[in-house]
């Protein structure tokens, strides 16, 4: 099982990938939320400015935010500079980079076609697209490698459809909640911090750490309906600290800091007991038995994202966790 690191794109994440890489991380990904974040190509061009080895890429890739040309020059772009072999295109239908627009997620079979038409024009062939015709035409490898250009594709799924995706174009598959068997690849983003001997799970440094996990937990629950299984009121507090928000700008709100911090609605409900209940601070050992369970159960990849104040830290803690397993 290999190590990676899944970074919420920030103007520091370039410097964080060449600490990653000095860490043994093999490969590391940026978010594509632009309400939230810096361009993630901009940050991985300048990442591979200043790393050796690591694989770069987007994890994951909103279909819906560019045009299938602008992405497949992006990854001609950091393909020029790192080569092929280093890059990894992970697409997604966009929870949180859609949700934090106020837009629903791009349906299964869009993500599909985007993905079908960026390897197509990464081929050098003549693809239709909203009713027009293009190819890449840039002339010669002062403006792109020649084609065809060849990377490693992912898909983020968890339910039914998306695993069809990643299946019908024998991508790895990127998931949350837990391995699924069929895929010979296939890498399991985690988040959380490794806690120092006797160190409380609720204690400042935690939840500077972690606390997103658990803000990120709340969010995916309100979308989902499952609020009861998370707050011993049914979140009913939780969810009406946003009901007094209006309508039309609450997914700000919602999603204001998402996965990088506890936002100040959210602060309160993020407690000692949620953050020991869900597992977000954990012992060195403790994480090592989830490698084990995910590596046991077809994980080939173990991708971690770090937060809070100090990421340098948490990359070498949980880098040291994962390499002493």
């Amino acid at each position: 099982m290999k190590l990676a690191c899944s970074l919420a794109t920030s103007l520091e994440t370039p410097q964080h990938m060449r600490i990653a890489e000095e860490l043994g991380y093999e490969r590391a990904v940026c978010y594509d939320s632009p309400a939230l974040y810096p361009d993630m190509w901009v940050q991985l061009c300048r990442a591979a400015d200043i790393t050796e080895r690591i694989q770069l890429g987007s994890g994951v890739l909103i279909p819906s935010l560019r045009h299938p040309m602008v992405t497949a020059s992006a990854i001609a772009t950091l393909v020029a500079a790192i080569g092929p072999e280093r890059v990894i295109v992970g697409v997604g239908s966009g929870f949180t980079g859609q949700l934090a627009m106020g837009r629903p997620p791009v349906p299964w079979a869009k993500v599909r076609r985007y993905v079908e038409v960026v390897r197509a024009l990464l081929r050098g062939e003549q693809v239709e697209w909203d009713g027009a015709i293009t190819r890449m035409i840039h002339p010669d490898e002062r403006f792109a490698p020649a084609r065809p250009i060849t990377v490693r594709w992912a898909i983020a799924a968890e339910g039914p459809k998306g695993l069809q995706v990643a299946r019908d174009l024998d991508a790895e598959v990127l998931r949350i909640s837990s391995p699924v068997p069929g895929f010979a690849r296939q890498s399991m983003m985690t988040v959380g911090t490794v806690l120092e001997e006797g160190e409380d799970p609720g204690s400042e440094r935690v939840i500077d750490a972690a606390g997103h996990g658990a803000g990120q937990l709340l969010h995916w629950a309100l979308e989902h309906g499952k609020l009861d299984e998370l707050l011993p009121d049914g979140g009913g507090e939780w969810a009406a600290a946003y009901d007094a928000i209006p309508e039309n700008v609450r997914h700000l709100a919602v999603h204001d800091r998402h996965l990088v911090e506890v936002n100040e609605v959210d602060r309160p409900f993020v407690t000692s007991e949620l953050m020991a209940a869900s597992g977000l601070g954990a012992s060195a050992k403790q994480w090592q038995d989830r490698f084990a369970e995910f590596e046991a159960n077809g994980c080939t990849t173990v991708s971690f994202q770090p937060a809070g104040r100090d990421i340098a830290r948490e990359l070498e803690a949980f880098a040291a966790a994962f390499h002493g397993r």
